[in-house]
């Protein structure tokens, strides 16, 4: 009997640890067909249009208390190749973070988004795949800085319903630190508002990009406001970098997120970028992207994506990550499919 007692205390204590902690396996496969033009065309088979192709692993562990251990281990997938990505860089390239969580926030440690990132990269909010404007015009938000290395970022407790914020230091954005060297040290900081229909959110990236005093900034505000029937979305972006930040390239835009049915939605956005050559004289382009989705289910979608570029003279923005030339007009068209899992 003692013998029965003591495997029933076996399996129930087994199944209260399980019960305080979890492991998620996740990811996203995505791939089409396209065919972009700058310059020359390319047709080609691409990976991460839509949305980027992930595979990922997180998990939480309750300590009791009120507080909660976390992680997130996430890498990007090539469905194209095979290969680990895009970006041709670490393999938990897209996150990799451990941290504490409880009453008075998050403290995370590690890669993770920027906190500007947080915000060009969320496609319900901005986006930042190769047919976004944000990613096409290589903004700081969407493309250097999109995720930082080195990472301490506290998100602070949400007191009010609806606002969260986060505040970042980075002491090497990316790679790793040298004694002596401060380029790559980074602070940022982000607060959001979503109650209801509007939504709001401002963030702000600020980086050493040399020892010799240069720095590269980068603002970023939005608002929206969903009508049920649409959703209207402006934005609004500034990076500066040098010694002095004399230039500063803008980006501003307005979306339109149009729900069609249960099954369709179909996305609408034109942007301005402005001196984005460090060129003040007629060095602007203007960015046209239009998005269809069709959800199969749940976690399949197909979908069509078209971007065209007009350049003016000293700008050279091009769409899927191709070199753009200066003067001439870049698009692309992309037919694929997408599968959460």
């Amino acid at each position: 009997m003692n013998k029965k007692l003591f495997a029933l205390a076996i399996v129930s204590a087994a199944s209260a640890a399980s019960a305080q902690s979890s492991l998620t396996l996740y990811g996203v496969v995505d791939a089409s067909v396209e065919s972009v033009k700058a310059g020359d065309t390319v047709t080609r088979v691409s990976s991460d249009n839509l949305a980027s192709s992930r595979f990922g692993l997180k998990g939480t562990e309750d300590l009791g208390g009120g507080l909660k251990a976390n992680f997130v281990l996430e890498s990007p997938v090539g469905v194209d190749t095979g290969t680990g990505g895009k970006s041709g860089g670490s393999f938990w390239d897209r996150q990799a973070w451990v941290g504490i969580g409880g009453g008075f926030g998050e403290l995370r440690l590690g890669r993770t988004d920027s906190s500007i990132g947080v915000l060009a990269g969320n496609s319900n909010i901005l986006g930042a795949q190769s047919y976004d404007d944000f990613k096409a015009a290589k903004t700081l938000a969407a493309d250097k800085y999109l995720r930082v290395d080195n990472s301490i970022t506290y998100v602070l407790p949400k007191l009010v319903n609806g606002l969260s914020a986060q505040v970042q230091y980075s002491t090497k954005a990316s790679g790793g630190e040298v004694a002596g060297d401060k380029t790559g040290r980074l602070y940022g900081l982000n607060v959001q508002y979503a109650a209801g229909a509007f939504g709001a959110g401002a963030a702000y990236l600020e980086a050493k990009a040399n020892n010799a005093g240069a720095k590269e900034k980068s603002a970023l505000a939005y608002l929206s406001y969903d009508f049920t029937a649409a959703k209207v979305t402006g934005y609004y972006n500034r990076n500066a970098s040098g010694v002095g930040l004399t230039g500063a390239r803008e980006l501003f835009g307005a979306r339109l997120d149009v729900p069609l049915g249960n099954a369709f939605a179909m996305q609408a956005s034109v942007s301005r970028a402005r001196d984005w050559n460090d060129v003040r004289n007629d060095a602007d382009a203007t960015i046209v992207a239009l998005k269809g989705i069709y959800s199969l289910s749940k976690r399949t979608s197909v979908y069509v994506l078209a971007t065209t570029v007009s350049n003016d003279d000293n700008s050279a923005i091009a769409v899927g990550g191709l070199t753009g030339v200066a003067g001439e007009r870049s698009s692309g068209l992309a037919v694929g499919v997408s599968h959460k899992f």
